[in-house]
C-alpha cells in the first residue's frame, strides 16, 4: 500500500489545522474494493486489505485532508468479479451526514486501479515483482495528472504535490521508494508482515530449505524490498513495540541501539557523519465502532424466540454454524483465520481434542475463509484443512467443531455476535501475529480473547485488559487459558467489560490523528524545479554557477583494474605492491575519484561553470521529440557502446534526420570518458539529447551551440537526488571497506566481493546509498539512494514531459547490477541478443535474489534482436514494438 500525501494552499477554514493534504494509499496485491471484501479468498486478500481500505476511508473524512487515493492493481480477469476492473471507486465515509456537502470537487477517498502486469490474469504477490516498475510509471502518471487538478482546485493554479508517499507491505514499499525518489517527497512505510521473520519461521519448521522457500515465496526479493524501504523512509509505522525490537532489528538497515544514538545526536544538533535511520513509530490500526452493538442476551434466554425478536430472524450464518453442533448452547471458542500453517489452527484443534473438560464445556468454531472443493484449494491450504479434518476424526470431535465452507464479509459481525451470545471466547493462536486486528474486532463485540504471546497481541491486551496470552507452541497453555475463561463466569464478565470500556483507544479517528501529526513532522520536500516563483525553469537564482568539481561530489567511483592498467584513479589488485602501499594507493584512488579532481573534466573540454540560464534554449529539444531511444548497453569498453550506437543511428536514420527521434545515453561511465571517446570516435555531443552518467548520479544535456561548453549539467537533478547522501562519512567508510579487501586478498582470491556484501556493509553503517557493480565488475559506483538510470528517465518524464510509453531502451542480455531497473516499466525495450552475456556470471550470480525473479519474460513491451544484429534487424525490432511504422 502506498500513501501519497499532497499539500494544498486554499480551501482552509480558519478553524482547521494548517495541514491540508491529499493522500494516496496503495496496495499492489490482493483483490481490493470498498464493500463486500472477499477476505480469506486467498493469502493475499486478508486482514491487511481491510486495514488499507478502512485507513483510506478514515483519512478521507479527517479535518484538513482533501483527498485520499488508494492505488492498487486493476484486475480484469475472468475468475474475479468485474468490480476489480473498474478504474476508480469512491469510498464514502461511514458517517457521511452533512460531510459530502462540504467536500471539494475531487475531494474524498477513492480506490484508483492502475493496470500493470498481464491484463487478464489475477496474480499472487510472489509473481508481481517483475511488473512493479510498470506500476510505478502508471502511478506516477496518475499523480502528475492529479497534481494539476488539485492545483486548480486548492493550489492557486500551482501543482499540488504529495506531502508523503506511504507504502504498505514489501512490494508497495519497493514501489513507494521509487515514487518517493521520483517526486522527491518523504516516504513512510508499514511492513505488516516481514520477510526476514517469515524466513526464520519457515526455516524453524524445517519443511523447506532456504532455496525452496525462495522459489515458493521469492523471499529474498521481498527482503531486499524491505531493506530498500528502510533506506528511503522517513518514518516506519508499526503496530507494536515487538515489531521494532524483535522483527525490524533483523534487518541490515535498522539497529535500535544505533537509531537511539543518532536520534540523540540530532536532538543535540551534533553531526551524524552522514548516517541516517528512519524513525520507528508505533500507531495501532484503527477500527470502525459506530455500527457495533454488543449482544447482551444469551442462548438460554433467546432460543425459544419472543415477539420482538423471533428465532426465525436469526442470521443465516448462525444456522450454518450451529448445524455442526450436538449442543449449540455451549460457549463457542471462535477462531477466524485462513488455513495457513503460520495461523497454527492444527495446534488449536489438538489442544481442544486433548482437554476433555474443555470439550465438555465448549464448542469450537473455525472460520477458515471460503472453499468449494478441497482439491481446488492451494496445496498449502488444502494440507492444513486435511490435517484439521484428520484431528477431528482422531479425537472424535464430531458435533463439537464447526468449519463452514462459506461466509461473506458481511457475516463476520454476526459470527462475533453468536460467539458472544453463547458467552464464548475468541482465540488467535498464530505462531506470530504482527498486530491482530481480529482481536480488536472481537473485543468490540464483547468477546474475551486468548492470543499468542508473540507479536502485537501483547500490546493489545496491555491496553484492553480483556483476556490471556498463550504460548502458541504449547497445547496445554492454549487449553488452560480457554478453560479458565469459559469456566470462570466472573472472569469472563470482567474481561468482556474491560474490552468494551477500552476499545475506543483503537478507533480510526485516534489512529488518524497520530498518523497525521507524524506526517506533519516530516521535513517538506518537493520537486526542486517547481520552487521558482518567476516561472523560469532555468532561472539564475535557482541555478548558481556550481563547479563540476562540486557536482561530482554526489557520487563515489572506485575502479578495480582487471587488466593491469596503472593510473592514479585505479587499484591494480594484481600489483606486487606491499599491503600498506596498496592501501595508500587505494585511498588516493577513492578520494581522487570521489572529490572530482579537475584534470578529467578539463581534458574533456568541459567548462568549470555550468550556467542554466545561458542554455535555456537547448532544453526544449527533449520536448520536441516524438520518440526517444535510450542506449543503456553495459559494455566494459566504452568503444563497444558507440559501436552499438552507430548501428541504432543507422536503423532510424530517416527519423533521426527529421528530428522526430531523440537519443539518450545511459551508462556507468563518467562524462569525461564519454566526451573523450566522442571526439576520438568522430561523434558529436549533439548526437544525444541527454547523458545519464555515473549509473544515474549525473545528468547532462548536450549544448550544440557552444563548442567551449558542449554539455550542460542539470543542477536541479543533483539537488533532487542528494537526499541522505552520506558525504565525507560515506567516503571514509568506503576507504575502510576497500582497505579490508586488500587485507583479505591473500586469503580470498576473489578480486571483488559480491555486491550484496557491500550493500550489507553500508546498511549496517546506516549509510544510505546504492552500490552498483559495473563494467563487468571492474568498477563500483556508489551513488545516492534516490538515484539510478531508471529514476533519471522518470525525472525526464516529470520535468520535461518525455513520454515513457514512447521511449525504447536498448540493453544487452545482462548488464550492470542496476540492469533490472531498465526493464519492465511503461517504456519498451530491445534486448540485443549475444551482447553482455559475461556479466550474468560475473555480477549477477552473487545477488541477494535471482535476476530471473524480477525480469518480465512475458512482456509484450520487450523484444529480442537477433544475435549479431545489424541495423535492419534493429529496425525490425522497433517495428515489432510499434515504435516505427513498417
Amino acid at each position: 500500500m502506498l500513501s501519497n500525501i499532497a499539500q494544498g494552499e486554499e480551501r482552509r477554514p480558519t478553524n482547521e489545522p494548517a495541514l491540508e493534504i491529499t493522500t494516496s494509499t496503495l496496495i499492489l496485491h490482493g483483490l481490493i474494493r470498498g464493500e463486500n471484501m472477499e477476505l480469506g479468498r486467498d493469502s493475499d486478500t486478508g486482514g491487511q486489505v481491510k486495514y488499507v481500505v478502512e485507513l483510506a476511508r478514515a483519512l478521507g473524512s479527517m479535518p484538513g485532508v482533501y483527498r485520499v487515493d488508494l492505488l492498487t492493481r486493476q484486475v480484469s480477469a475472468p475468475d474475479v468479479d468485474w468490480s476489480y476492473g473498474e478504474p476508480t471507486e469512491m469510498l464514502p465515509p461511514r458517517n457521511s451526514d452533512g460531510l459530502m456537502d462540504e467536500m471539494g470537487e475531487s475531494s474524498g477517498a477513492y480506490i484508483v486501479r492502475i493496470p500493470f502486469g498481464p491484463r487478464n490474469k489475477y496474480l499472487p504477490k510472489e509473481s508481481l515483482w517483475p511488473y512493479i516498475p510498470e506500476f510505478v510509471d502508471g502511478a506516477l502518471n496518475h499523480i502528475l495528472q492529479m497534481s494539476k487538478v488539485f492545483g486548480e482546485q486548492v493550489g492557486g493554479g500551482h501543482p499540488v504535490w504529495p506531502v508523503a508517499i506511504h507504502g504498505h507491505y514489501a512490494d508497495a514499499g519497493d514501489a513507494a521508494a521509487l515514487l518517493s525518489g521520483s517526486l522527491n517527497v518523504p516516504m513512510l512505510f508499514t511492513g505488516h508482515s516481514l520477510g526476514r521473520d517469515k524466513l526464520e519461521q519457515l526455516l524453524r519448521q524445517g519443511r523447506l530449505s532456504k532455496e525452496e522457500i525462495n522459489t515458493t515465496y521469492k523471499i529474498m526479493r521481498r527482503i531486499e524490498a524491505e531493506e530498500l524501504a528502510l533506506d528511503a523512509s522517513e518514518i516506519v509505522i508499526t503496530s507494536t513495540r515487538q515489531e521494532i525490537e524483535e522483527q525490524w532489528r533483523l534487518y541490515d538497515g535498522f539497529d535500535p541501539v544505533l537509531e537511539r544514538k543518532l536520534r540523540a545526536r540530532i536532538r543535540r544538533n551534533v553531526s551524524c557523519y552522514g548516517r541516517f535511520m528512519p524513525r520507528m513509530v508505533v500507531i495501532p490500526p484503527g477500527m470502525e465502532f459506530h455500527h457495533i452493538v454488543p449482544h447482551d442476551g444469551d442462548m438460554d434466554g433467546e432460543t425459544e424466540g419472543n415477539e420482538d425478536q423471533p428465532t426465525s430472524q436469526d442470521p443465516l450464518i448462525w444456522t450454518e454454524i450451529m448445524r455442526f453442533f450436538t449442543n449449540p448452547r455451549k460457549p463457542m471458542i471462535l477462531a477466524l483465520a485462513r488455513p495457513d500453517p503460520k495461523k497454527n489452527l492444527t495446534t488449536l484443534v489438538k489442544a481442544f481434542g486433548e482437554c476433555r473438560p474443555l470439550r465438555e464445556l465448549a464448542n469450537l468454531t473455525l472460520i477458515m475463509g471460503n472453499r468449494d472443493d478441497v482439491d481446488e484449494m492451494s496445496s498449502t491450504s488444502a494440507s492444513v484443512l486435511l490435517s484439521i479434518l484428520k484431528l477431528i476424526d482422531k479425537y472424535d470431535l464430531y458435533g463439537q467443531v464447526a468449519y463452514p465452507k462459506h461466509h461473506k464479509q458481511s457475516d463476520v459481525p454476526d459470527i462475533y455476535r453468536l460467539a458472544a451470545k453463547t458467552k464464548g471466547v475468541f482465540i488467535n493462536p498464530a505462531f506470530i501475529e504482527p498486530f491482530g486486528l481480529t482481536l480488536i474486532e472481537a473485543a468490540a463485540y464483547g468477546l474475551p480473547i486468548v492470543a499468542t504471546k508473540n507479536g502485537g497481541p501483547v500490546d493489545i491486551l496491555r491496553v484492553l485488559d480483556n483476556g490471556l496470552l498463550i504460548d502458541p507452541h504449547d497445547e496445554k497453555s492454549i487449553a488452560d487459558a480457554l478453560l479458565k475463561l469459559v469456566a470462570d463466569k466472573q472472569l469472563w464478565a470482567k474481561c468482556r467489560q474491560n474490552g468494551l470500556k477500552n476499545i475506543h483507544l483503537f478507533s480510526w479517528p485516534e489512529h488518524c490523528k497520530t498518523y497525521l501529526s507524524r506526517i506533519a513532522g516530516c521535513k517538506p520536500r518537493q520537486p526542486w524545479w517547481q520552487r521558482s516563483d518567476d516561472g523560469d525553469e532555468n532561472s539564475e537564482s535557482d541555478s548558481p554557477s556550481d563547479s563540476l568539481r562540486d557536482i561530482q561530489d554526489i557520487s563515489l567511483n572506485l575502479r578495480f583494474s582487471m587488466d593491469g592498467e596503472k593510473n592514479s584513479s585505479s587499484v591494480n589488485a594484481d600489483s606486487p605492491l606491499e599491503s600498506d602501499d596498496r592501501k595508500t594507493k587505494l585511498e588516493n584512488a577513492i578520494f581522487s575519484w570521489s572529490k572530482g579532481v579537475a584534470k578529467g573534466p578539463q581534458k574533456a573540454g568541459l567548462s568549470e561553470k555550468a550556467d542554466h540560464n545561458s542554455s535555456a534554449g537547448k532544453f526544449p529539444a527533449l520536448r520536441r521529440r516524438q520518440h526517444m531511444i535510450v542506449i543503456a548497453v553495459d559494455f566494459d569498453d566504452i568503444s563497444d557502446i558507440f559501436s552499438s550506437a552507430r548501428k541504432i543511428f543507422d536503423a532510424v536514420e530517416k527519423e533521426r534526420n527529421e528530428g522526430s527521434i531523440g537519443f539518450i545515453l545511459a551508462t556507468s561511465f563518467t562524462l569525461a570518458e564519454i566526451h573523450s571517446f566522442l571526439i576520438s570516435g568522430g561523434l558529436s555531443p549533439a548526437d544525444f539529447d541527454a547523458f545519464i552518467c555515473n549509473s544515474g548520479s549525473d545528468l547532462y544535456y548536450s549544448s550544440p551551440n557552444s563548442e567551449d561548453n558542449p554539455f550542460v549539467v542539470d543542477l536541479y537533478y543533483h539537488s533532487h537526488i542528494e537526499y541522505r547522501w552520506g558525504g565525507e562519512g560515506l567516503r571514509k567508510t568506503l576507504v575502510r571497506w576497500a582497505g579490508s579487501i586488500i587485507d583479505k586478498k591473500g586469503e580470498n582470491e576473489e578480486q571483488v566481493p559480491p555486491v550484496k556484501e557491500v550493500r550489507k556493509y553500508m546498511r549496517i553503517q546506516a549509510l544510505r546509498c546504492h552500490v552498483i557493480y559495473c563494467q563487468n565488475g571492474s568498477k563500483i559506483n556508489v551513488i545516492p539512494v534516490l538515484a539510478s538510470r531508471s529514476q533519471a528517465l522518470r525525472y525526464l518524464y516529470l520535468r520535461w514531459g518525455v513520454d515513457l510509453s514512447k521511449m525504447v531502451v536498448f540493453v544487452g542480455e545482462s548488464g550492470d547490477t542496476d540492469y533490472e531497473g531498465l526493464l519492465g516499466g511503461l517504456q519498451k525495450s530491445v534486448v540485443l541478443k549475444g551482447v553482455c552475456t559475461g556479466a550474468i556470471n560475473q555480477l549477477h550470480a552473487n545477488r541477494n535474489y535471482p535476476l530471473s525473479d524480477v525480469l518480465p519474460s512475458d512482456s509484450p513491451n520487450i523484444v529480442q534482436a537477433t544475435e549479431g544484429c545489424n541495423s535492419d534487424n534493429i529496425r525490425n525490432s522497433l517495428e515489432k514494438l510499434g515504435f516505427l511504422k513498417g
